[in-house]
């Protein structure tokens, strides 16, 4: 390990470690603009310069690997002057509107400025001016401002995997912008924002919304997809202005996905924000008190076998924990989590989790996907794998239809055949599988919502075990889930009973009249017309598909107005926190339900928050602790059986409308037209 001296210091380092990170081990701050941990070194910008022992000038400490007995000197005034030149180069075309700039008050610039700058310029030529470009709907530039530091560059090129990015020019007149005039296709695009160390790039939808010393910043969870990412939710008054992410190794690391960050105008559109009851065929305003009188009236006399409850994707563990309770108290086991009807084996929590953990594909040296499309399923997790990628040519294959995942793969097929070759050991891909020391398959939830679901399970279990993908240390089995919702339903047991209905069963039993009385908690993405006469009752925060279809609506609050469980596709269980208060009389879900069910004569036994997850904690210990993952041992799962060689199907069709916020927001209409629609040839030209 190599030694040196930082300011009279002794510290041994990591061989390949730079003098910039050497000296932040000592805690000792080194300005820099292009140098970011997560992107490679461009050693550009050249502000983090520092003195070297028998060095004839400063070095760029970023760019400069650690040697032993190096002697480096971080506050000398040749380094003190050497900063201060680099600033008044990179001040000298940049404009004087700090005030009206959007980065103002988080800008590096501005901070290093007023730290390592001096106090004049010599500078007497005028300031360049640089023309904007079109990024699309969602990153507003001013190109004027740019420094030339390149992250955004290197991030698209290294993270999002989309090379659309480039520096172009010579000298004064060098400027970043895309090669052909187009926006950013790219689902981690709002990410730019967070890596440009000045004001160039910001974030569209927010332009002059507000200063952050204005908002009041809440931690919390996102729920657009099942990685749950961790987040910061920044609320000025009664609106959620920004999210932003917040850096979990574990999970995102500092990253999400478009939209997790710009979908949030839609909380303020379309909100139920009362109660409403059917009268003469149309919804009419009503008080909770009518609400609950027109559900009570409907249930009396129904027996528990003609009573249903569907949980949508982005409802916490509280309400479905609450409403399970209802279910049973009103002698009703059709209850079901998996609004998309997927079938597959829940009796072994390995069978329906991401076994390997986000992080943990880090360690992959070989990928099976099936039956998936990661980079709009999971964005964070895509970027994850294509990191892997990078550092060690990862080999991967897709059996599923072909897309763009940003790295490159076999494509073995569009249907599950290649899987019996794949179990039996005939497929070349098998012999890869086995001689990796960390194998990982990854099966979509798309491929579980087939009627086949259960036998796909079983089969992949089959690949999994003939190929050693499961071995001592090392879990290469995942389930890759869509909802925010779905893992931790599958943990508190949202599920049929016995004898009671799935999904699928509880629609057609709707259509065919056996089910009178269907409970909807945030549930839109079922197709209401099946629903055939039964009474529906919705509880959600978004005026969308099932609030259309109901009798009865009763106003929940969104994943920001409430402090909620979420458990990610991992099994990671986490806990999001209120940021604002429901809209007018929306409530938090559970008291939604226990209000109910004082109202029905079957009261639940619990009065607040902390009485609910105690309940949940005695249903599944997984909600006893804290977001430690908790190992699931292995065992069989699945069910054998025939498998139709139908092509695996793609489940999302348009990645920025698949829940009521985005389906609300105009931000992501605008998304969809310029990266959906003008794909497709229907309006414009691709963007």
């Amino acid at each position: 390990m190599p030694k040196l001296n930082i300011d009279g210091q002794d510290v041994s380092v990591e061989p390949g470690t730079s003098v910039l990170q050497a000296c932040e081990q000592l805690g000792i701050e080194i300005p820099r603009f292009c140098y970011h941990e997560r992107l490679s070194v461009a050693a550009n910008c050249r502000m983090c310069l520092v003195e070297m022992e028998r060095s004839p000038k400063p070095i760029a400490s970023c760019a400069m690997p650690c040697a032993d007995g190096m002697v480096i000197k971080t506050n000398t005034e040749v380094v003190k002057r050497a900063r201060q030149g680099v600033m008044e180069l990179i001040l000298l075309n940049h404009p004087l509107d700090c005030p009206i700039c959007d980065q103002g008050g988080e800008c590096d610039l501005q901070d290093q400025a007023v730290a390592y700058g001096g106090e004049h310029t010599r500078s007497i030529d005028e300031r360049r001016v640089v023309p904007n470009k079109d990024f699309g709907p969602l990153v507003k530039t001013e190109m004027t401002r740019c420094i030339l530091c390149t992250r955004c560059v290197r991030f698209c090129e290294e993270i999002a995997g989309v090379s659309v990015l480039g520096a172009v020019g010579r000298g004064t007149h060098s400027e970043v912008t895309t090669f052909v005039e187009q926006a950013i296709a790219s689902e981690l695009s709002g990410n730019l924002i967070d890596v440009c160390p000045v004001g160039a790039l910001t974030s569209k939808p927010y332009a002059f919304s507000a200063r952050p010393w204005e908002l009041r910043k809440t931690e919390s969870i996102d729920v657009f997809d099942a990685v749950g990412s961790n987040i910061r939710v920044d609320v000025r008054g009664a609106e959620v202005l920004r999210v932003v992410p917040r850096l979990n190794e574990d999970v995102n690391e500092e990253w999400i996905g478009d939209k997790s960050r710009f979908a949030i105008d839609g909380l303020k559109r379309q909100r139920i924000d009362r109660p409403y009851v059917r009268h003469n065929g149309k919804l009419q305003p009503a008080s909770w008190d009518e609400a609950f009188a027109a559900i009570g009236a409907k249930l009396k006399g129904v027996p528990g076998a003609k009573i249903a409850a569907l949980a949508g994707d982005m409802v916490d563990v509280e309400a479905m924990a609450a409403l399970k309770d209802l279910m049973a108290a009103l002698g009703s086991a059709n209850v079901d989590c998996r609004q998309d009807g997927a079938r597959f084996d829940t009796s072994a929590r390995v069978g329906y989790l991401f076994n390997t953990t986000i992080v943990g594909l880090e360690q992959a040296d070989a990928l099976l996907v099936i039956g998936a499309d990661p980079r709009v399923e999971a964005p964070i997790v895509n970027a994850r794998i294509r990191k892997r990628y990078r550092e060690s040519a990862l080999g991967v294959a897709l059996i599923g239809q072909a897309v763009d995942l940003t790295y490159s793969y076999q494509h073995l097929g569009e249907g599950p055949e290649p899987l019996v070759g794949l179990a039996d050991g005939s497929h070349p891909f098998a012999a890869v599988l086995k001689a990796a020391k960390n194998p990982v398959v990854i099966l979509g939830a798309g491929a579980l919502a087939r009627a086949d679901g259960l036998a796909l399970q079983a089969l992949v279990r089959q690949v999994v075990e003939a190929n050693e993908v499961v071995r001592e240390g090392w879990n290469g089995f995942n389930v890759l889930h869509l909802a925010a919702a779905r893992v931790g339903g599958l943990d508190i047991g949202f599920l049929p009973g016995a004898g009671g209905r799935d999904t699928r069963s509880i629609l057609e039993g709707a259509q065919a009249g056996e089910i009178e009385v269907v409970y909807l908690l945030g549930a839109d993405e079922i197709d209401a017309s099946r629903l055939g006469k039964a009474f529906v009752i919705y509880q959600g925060h978004h005026g969308d598909r099932g609030a259309h279809r109901a009798d009865v609506v009763l106003p929940g609050a969104a994943y920001t107005e409430k402090n909620a469980t979420f458990v990610n596709t991992e099994g990671r269980v986490q806990r999001a926190r209120q940021a604002l208060y429901p809209v007018g009389e929306a409530r938090e879900d559970w008291k939604i339900v226990r209000a109910l069910s004082e109202r029905l004569g079957c009261t639940l036994p619990y009065d607040n928050l902390a009485q609910v997850r105690g309940r949940m904690a005695a249903a599944n210990p997984v909600f006893a602790g804290g977001e430690e993952l908790v190992a699931a041992p292995w065992q069989a799962f699945g069910t054998a059986g025939a498998v139709d060689p139908a092509p695996f199907a793609p489940v999302i069709e348009n990645f920025y409308m698949t829940d009521p916020i985005s389906r609300a927001s105009v931000t992501m209409a605008k998304c969809t037209e310029a990266f959906v629609l003008s794909r497709e040839g229907k309006t414009g030209t691709h963007g």
